[in-house]
């Protein structure tokens, strides 16, 4: 029997509603609340350590095949080599934002891997289960979720790094401007990605994997950002930063 062909386009059209549904999350209107300290509205960013540290592991060992003779797979070659090294900006805010004072090794590992982080860890093993072995189409649709929920996040982090630059004198750049025209620079449509994109035909049953990839990964970046948000709620910056000082002083 033949299978029915679908054009790629319906995933990509699943991607962007599944985006704009994402972008209502109660986070990001935490995050655009300018009645609450700027840099509480970011308060989340430990909680999302261990997902921004393996992201760069995900974008080398799993999405990139080298060598490859493949085109799709040449492009997401040159894309994972743009996002493999965004975590050393992360690091560099975290310390500007004084977020990462006074916590013993022991303690940092502990967090990482306790019931409070446990959707960022959970989030990281599906797209290493999604990607691994995973044809480049697949890859493909790793790529592109993890770009439309990033495009979410970022645009609105980097205005709360303006009101800090502007408080602090202190710049950000994972949190910043600088990170989001990165993103915005490297996506998979400026590559080439997209226009390649457009002539794909999916059978029936490789389209129905590729809805059912986008919908899983979605759920598992929701679950991630809401457990963002109870973080970010409950840790108050401003008693952890006078804890801290207080401990420093004591020794």
């Amino acid at each position: 029997m033949k299978l029915s062909v679908i054009n790629m386009q319906e995933v990509l059209a699943l991607i962007e509603q599944k985006k704009q549904e994402y972008a209502q999350l109660p986070l990001f209107d935490f995050m655009q609340n300018k009645t609450i300290n700027p840099r509480q509205r970011l308060a989340w960013a430990p909680c999302a350590a261990h997902f921004i540290m393996n992201f760069g592991e995900l974008n080398k060992y799993f999405l990139r095949v080298e060598p490859t003779s493949d085109p799709i797979q040449t492009l997401i070659n040159r894309h994972t080599y743009e996002d493999d090294h965004h975590w050393l900006w992360f690091l560099e805010d975290l310390k500007n934002l004084e977020l990462d004072r006074s916590l013993k090794f022991t303690d940092a590992l502990k967090f990482l891997w306790s019931e409070e982080t446990k959707n960022a860890r959970w989030l990281n093993y599906q797209l290493y289960r999604y990607s691994s072995q995973a044809t480049p189409i697949q890859k493909i649709i790793v790529i592109e979720v993890t770009e439309a929920t990033g495009n979410i996040m970022f645009s609105t982090a980097a205005e709360i790094g303006k009101e800090i630059k502007a408080i602090t004198q202190k710049p950000c750049r994972y949190f910043a401007d600088f990170h989001l025209d990165v993103e915005t620079g490297h996506t998979t449509g400026a590559s080439g990605i997209e226009g390649i994109l457009q002539h794909i035909q999916l059978s029936e049953v490789t389209r129905q994997e590729a809805l059912e990839l986008v919908e899983n990964l979605f759920t598992a970046f929701t679950q991630f950002t809401n457990e963002l948000l109870v973080y970010a709620e409950t840790h108050k910056i401003e008693q952890q930063l006078k804890a801290a000082e207080i401990l420093e002083q004591a020794f």
